[in-house]
């Protein structure tokens, strides 16, 4: 006889099963005690959350998944929020943005890589010597500033390196506003420069983005005193500044509004970008698709802006039309340089 044969079903005890004993519901807690602030740093998992007069620091709430969280977000908070020493809170929901500047590595890349969120202003900080200004980069940037929503702003420092009348002709038709800073002796700021950038910065949110080495973070130390935000030389060999700045950061500005200092970037991708729009942030070329042939990809011998840049007799809208056809190339990747 086997060793089970003398039992029977009424000797079989069954277990419980774990797995239904507490039914599960899909509804998320509403959190309605939550408390609202701006996220002001991001520092490897940590978040630094400005609320009222208080910084608080928190982590993400594993209800929130992948959610990426940048600098400028608007989210809700659980937990200790007092801002205390050691304190931790967890946010558990991300408000939706009103803005989103974003990039790409590179032209050929889709992916998006988030900068900042609900800014209304981006501040493309160049240098006019000591590195050279990079009109391409410009361009870059004001692609990315009209697709995110948001105003631009040129600032052009190092002024008394170099004469900035022909590097702002580039930029008349599409009437950016410019402040020029004229530093001594090489400096890449001055007090009035100073001065004119605080009046455009009040009551907004503003991102500064640049080449390493044109006077970000000297900018902001000179708008947040106390801040310290490191800043260094040119290259002498490569003629790139260094990186100073590794992380965007949130300043307040004792006027009201925010300024971010964001790390120098050498590249500025549009990979996110549809190249079918690209034309309508050159406001001085727009008009000219007109003359063009339906699915003009504005870049071949039958397109229009020839044309409309000839009888408009605009002494840079040759150059204008060429970067505008060097960033379609280089979205497209027939064009690297």
């Amino acid at each position: 006889m086997g060793r089970y044969d003398h039992l029977d079903e009424s000797s079989v005890r069954e277990r419980p099963s774990r797995r239904n004993t507490r039914p599960r519901s899909k509804d998320r807690p509403a959190h309605e005690d939550a408390v609202d602030g701006m996220v002001v740093g991001v520092d490897r998992g940590r978040y630094s959350v400005r609320v009222q007069e208080r910084t608080v620091v928190a982590m993400r709430a594993r209800e929130l998944g992948r959610t990426r969280i940048v600098v400028g977000d608007r989210v809700a908070m659980v937990g200790n929020t007092t801002g205390a020493p050691d304190s931790l809170a967890r946010i558990v929901r991300v408000e939706e943005r009103r803005t989103v500047l974003r990039r790409s590595a590179d032209d050929s890349d889709t992916v998006e890589r988030v900068i900042v969120a609900n800014a209304d202003q981006l501040v493309v900080v160049t240098a006019l010597a000591d590195p050279e200004p990079r009109t391409r980069m410009v361009d870059r940037c004001l692609v990315a500033a009209y697709d995110a929503g948001m105003e631009p702003l040129l600032l052009l420092t190092k002024a008394d390196l170099a004469d900035p009348a022909g590097f702002l002709s580039h930029y008349a038709a599409l009437d950016v506003p410019h402040v020029v800073s004229r530093g001594g002796s090489g400096g890449a700021l001055d007090a009035a420069g100073v001065e004119e950038v605080g009046r455009h910065l009040a009551g907004r949110t503003s991102v500064l983005v640049g080449h390493s080495g044109v006077g970000k973070s000297t900018l902001v130390n000179a708008l947040v005193p106390g801040t310290d935000r490191a800043t260094g030389p040119v290259n002498e060999v490569t003629g790139r500044g260094r990186h100073t700045s590794s992380s965007a950061v949130a300043l307040e500005l004792a006027d009201g509004g925010w300024v971010v200092d964001t790390p120098g970037v050498r590249s500025f991708g549009l990979g996110h970008v549809d190249p079918a729009t690209f034309v309508q942030h050159f406001e001085d070329l727009a008009p000219g698709t007109a003359l063009c042939p339906r699915g003009c990809s504005h870049d071949e011998p039958a397109c229009g802006l020839d044309a409309w840049v000839a009888q408009r007799d605009d002494p840079h809208g040759a150059d204008r039309l060429e970067s505008l056809r060097r960033l379609l190339r280089s979205r497209s990747g027939e064009d690297r340089g």
